[in-house]
């Protein structure tokens, strides 16, 4: 979770993308406990690799650290200082490279239910697309093995697409394969890719399957991010094991209409939230409509009718447009 989130801006200036929330909690948190769902197995550690001190600093090595904690692990907390690409990023952790281990990405969540496959050396997770040729899918032979990589493919190859989520059954084999890349001076694009070290790993015949996710939600720009929303905060509901409406919410003549998450302090006065909504602790909404929206906290809307919309901390809204992105501590009035 070392990258700055440049597709995220405004909203990722201020705060470090895997930190921004979705229906109520950041996207890291929401995804380390999906996937620990998936496993049904006790964690021991969980290593975040990080970039920049000064962009991930102590209080969100605190809210990472609380997080593994939660959970019954350990955090370990690991610096990427340039960016140098996926496989480099895993490098940094090398310390915590042994025995078996989740790698993924943090800036997309999922919905899954299965077992991990135990005759499998390393899993990849992946989800079923329409459109195959925009993403990196998997070959598979005739036993449903993975025997390729291939990135944005001209003909068909399949339609499963990687979505940044592996399984190593021992990861420190990884980690030797990831080290020959580094060793050699291996790049594409530019960075070192886990991918080179995969592909090392399957050329030494080790087995790979796939694990297949139900949902797959990005959060790299301000449209997808809100779509995502938009999507878990139904599962939520639907799920029912999640308190969605805090109890100290304050309403005045106004209405919500469920899915939302609405947070603490909350002030509503003559609004109507909903459908799709989630609005941070401690924000005020008034004379005001909001639909698929994703509110952070400490801000104030007023006059307005917004659908689809970002907006960040500690903002002042007084306005007439309906789809916006705003960043924190923006004032429009």
């Amino acid at each position: 979770m070392a990258g700055r989130g440049s597709r995220l801006r405004p909203h990722s200036l201020t705060v470090p993308k895997p930190l921004i929330p979705v229906a109520g909690q950041p996207i890291v948190h929401r995804l380390v406990k999906d996937i620990v769902k998936v496993l049904h197995e006790p964690i021991d550690e969980i290593a975040f690799v990080l970039g920049d001190p000064a962009w991930f600093g102590d209080d969100v090595v605190s809210s990472l650290k609380d997080l593994a904690k939660s959970l019954g692990a350990k955090a370990s907390i690991y610096r990427q200082d340039q960016p140098l690409g996926t496989g480099h990023a895993i490098m940094c952790a090398k310390e915590s490279l042994s025995g078996p281990a989740v790698i993924a990405y943090a800036d997309t969540l999922i919905r899954a239910n299965f077992s991990l496959d135990p005759d499998a050396d390393a899993v990849i997770w992946v989800k079923q697309v329409d459109k195959p040729e925009a993403f990196g899918v998997v070959k598979l032979n005739a036993d449903n093995e993975i025997i390729e990589l291939v990135e944005k493919p001209k003909e068909f190859v399949s339609d499963l697409a990687v979505i940044g989520i592996y399984y190593f059954k021992d990861v420190s084999v990884l980690k030797q394969e990831l080290q020959h890349v580094l060793d050699n001076n291996i790049v594409n694009g530019g960075e070192y890719q886990i991918n080179d070290g995969i592909k090392r790993m399957m050329a030494s015949r080790k087995i790979f399957k796939t694990g297949q996710v139900d949902e797959w939600m990005d959060c790299g720009n301000k449209a997808v991010t809100v779509e995502t929303n938009t999507r878990m905060l139904g599962f939520l509901k639907a799920d029912g094991d999640e308190q969605m409406i805090a109890t100290t919410v304050k309403s005045s003549n106004s209405k919500i209409i469920e899915p939302c998450f609405i947070g603490e302090n909350v002030i509503l006065n003559n609004a109507t939230i909903g459908p799709n909504v989630s609005i941070g602790d401690h924000c005020i909404i008034e004379n005001s409509t909001v639909t698929n929206s994703l509110i952070q906290t400490y801000t104030t809307i007023k006059n307005a009718v917004l659908t689809d919309a970002m907006i960040g901390n500690y903002v002042s809204y007084d306005g007439h447009f309906k789809t916006v992105s705003i960043g924190d501590y923006s004032v429009l009035e």
